[in-house]
């Protein structure tokens, strides 16, 4: 019998990337840091204080990845506003995710998984097909912890930046090499081209083009 479902309000107590992988390792399923928690992982500093630690992997990989947890941590899907369900009792045929992952001998959330798409050659960007990277390139390997690259996470971000977006892309975008930064501006163009962040690239003279868009000697 299933326990019990939690309150979806109860408190977040986020996984450092370090104790995420440990989590996570032992399976064999494809997953990665992501979101502000491979931003983060990825530059070797917090940008920023952040609600949870995201991570991803794809709809052939999450059952797996589910059923590998340790003893002692629970899967649950979202079921409705404001209420969350099992992950042994979820219909698998609806699009579930973010799953939330519970510590529960503290009953705390520790890790958000969401669920990105992919083939064995290449990750997908979900919202749009057309983008595509090579796993090598959409899934870095920094101090053994799988991270999802910086580009990409600023390309989920890009839809509709909010203030906080801005602070991580401020702190990632100098430090992206010519190629990942070419890559993410022609795919801000492609699939947001009407994002805020896509104004600067398209236009040569908008006043910000200085700030994030130009090297800097």
């Amino acid at each position: 019998m299933s326990s019990p479902a939690p309150d979806p309000a109860t408190p977040w107590v986020p996984l450092p990337a370090r104790a995420a992988a440990d989590l996570l390792g032992p399976s064999s399923a494809r997953w990665w840091l992501s979101g502000g928690a491979a931003l983060d992982h990825w530059l070797g500093r917090s940008i920023r204080e952040r609600p949870n630690t995201d991570v991803s992997t794809t709809p052939a990989h999450l059952g797996a990845l589910i059923e590998a947890l340790p003893s002692g941590f629970s899967a649950w899907a979202p079921a409705g506003q404001d209420a969350v369900v099992a992950w042994a009792d979820a219909d698998l045929e609806t699009d579930l995710q973010p799953i939330r992952i519970r510590d529960d001998e503290t009953g705390a959330w520790v890790l958000q998984l969401n669920v990105e798409d992919g083939t064995d050659a290449a990750w997908m960007y979900r919202r749009d097909p057309r983008l595509q990277l090579p796993w090598d390139r959409a899934v870095l390997e920094i101090d053994g912890i799988p991270t999802g690259a910086p580009e990409v996470q600023l390309t989920w971000k890009a839809l509709r930046p909010r203030p906080q977006d801005d602070v991580d892309k401020d702190a990632v975008l100098p430090g992206l090499s010519d190629d990942a930064q070419a890559w993410f501006e022609r795919a801000i163009l492609t699939v947001h081209p009407h994002s805020t962040w896509s104004i600067h690239v398209r236009s040569p003279f908008a006043p910000a083009k200085a700030s994030w868009n130009r090297r800097k000697d």
